[in-house]
């Protein structure tokens, strides 16, 4: 059986729904955490834009998963669509601020009228770092480290040289995920996956298959202390400031790896040793394929979950599509359709997910499925 460190998962990644009012500043609590990474999204709204802050660049400074704009650096948008502080008053949240307009670019994170719509229903998906980011110089360029060794989750700012180079990530293993995003320029999100290998990427705002890329990881996998990146502007440009998000696999907690689809009703089974609570999946072959996330909170009905967001996509929440439907068991998922995004036979797809609870903790309390 699998056994885990972590019997609490929502101690280290929970997710939280809430419905925009219009308050400014408004503390949002029912996490567990103070978190120190932050993912929304406005579910209902195709004209909000994903949105993701961290401890390391601060709560004013936003960037978009779904787009390759630069970071606003904090200009021009104090009280309009930002984290104000990654704590709440019961330190178990956060706390927003947000106007009726969001001048940078298409964001809001509690707005009571989307555009002059109805009030936006919203999604944070959150994870634990490490706090206040540290000076690491284990690899060939300083970087400033968030890390959690414990969960394997670590924010790591770095200024880029141009030239290959090792940055240090802080989590003491090889991490099997990194994303990566330039914050001064308009190139993708750049994404390392251990199932591709490091001569391959894969982009986190694109619909794209993978791509045979040596400047992205300069050939080279991560090791314990630092990962790899070649001359590639969009891991490394030079003199550029640079944001990744470094995650290592901790056994019932978090599982990033690859299935080939089968195309039918009866669907790949996908062993993740937990019962997931996020799963995030790409296609890699044949461009034109979104990436897809199902959760746990977003629709909490029994099973199958046909709900999903788009992270390449500022398109509203996705409801009811059998085609791409899945299971959340007490140890994996179940596909129950043959999307062409999700379970196409004889495609290979990557995961990222996250556990509710694991499959059996450390003392032997086993999940049960939906």
């Amino acid at each position: 059986m699998a056994y885990t460190t972590i019997d609490k998962s929502d101690d280290y990644f929970n997710i939280l729904l809430w419905t925009g009012n219009g308050a400014s500043p408004r503390a949002l609590s029912g996490l567990g955490f103070n978190p120190d990474w932050i993912w929304t999204k406005a579910r209902n709204s195709g004209s909000v834009n994903h949105a993701v802050w961290d401890i390391v660049r601060g709560g004013n400074i936003v960037l978009n998963p779904d787009e390759n704009y630069p970071d606003n650096n904090g200009a021009a948008i104090a009280d309009h669509g930002v984290i104000s502080s990654f704590t709440s008053p019961t330190n178990d949240g956060f706390t927003v601020a947000d106007g009726s307009s969001a001048p940078y670019p298409r964001l809001t994170v509690n707005d009571a009228s989307i555009f002059g719509g109805a009030a936006g229903n919203y999604v944070g998906w959150c994870w634990k770092a490490g706090g206040t980011a540290s000076s690491n110089t284990n690899g060939t360029i300083t970087s400033n480290v968030s890390a959690n060794t414990t969960s394997g989750f670590s924010i790591v700012s770095y200024t880029g040289t141009g030239s290959n180079a090792t940055v240090g990530h802080g989590l003491g293993v090889a991490p099997k995920m990194v994303i990566v995003k330039n914050r001064d320029t308009t190139n993708g999100w750049e994404v390392f996956h251990a199932s591709m290998g490091a001569t391959k990427v894969i982009l986190l705002d694109r619909n794209e298959a993978e791509q045979t890329v040596s400047g992205s990881w300069n050939d080279t996998a991560p090791t314990s202390s630092v990962f790899s990146i070649g001359t590639s502007a969009g891991t490394n440009g030079s003199s550029n400031d640079l944001i990744a998000y470094c995650f290592a696999e901790k056994k019932g907690f978090s599982k990033f790896g690859s299935y080939t689809g089968n195309g039918n009703a009866d669907g790949t089974f996908v062993y993740t040793g937990f019962k997931p609570a996020f799963f995030m999946i790409k296609r890699t072959t044949s461009n034109g394929y979104d990436w897809l996330l199902y959760d746990n909170k977003r629709q909490v009905s029994f099973n199958v979950i046909d709900d999903f967001l788009n992270p390449n996509s500022p398109s509203a929440e996705t409801t009811g599509n059998a085609n791409q439907s899945l299971d959340f068991l007490s140890n994996g998922v179940k596909h129950r359709g043959n999307g062409a995004s999700s379970n196409a036979s004889g495609v290979t797809f990557i995961y990222m997910a996250f556990a509710e609870n694991p499959f059996v903790t450390s003392t032997r309390i086993p999940a049960c499925a939906r």
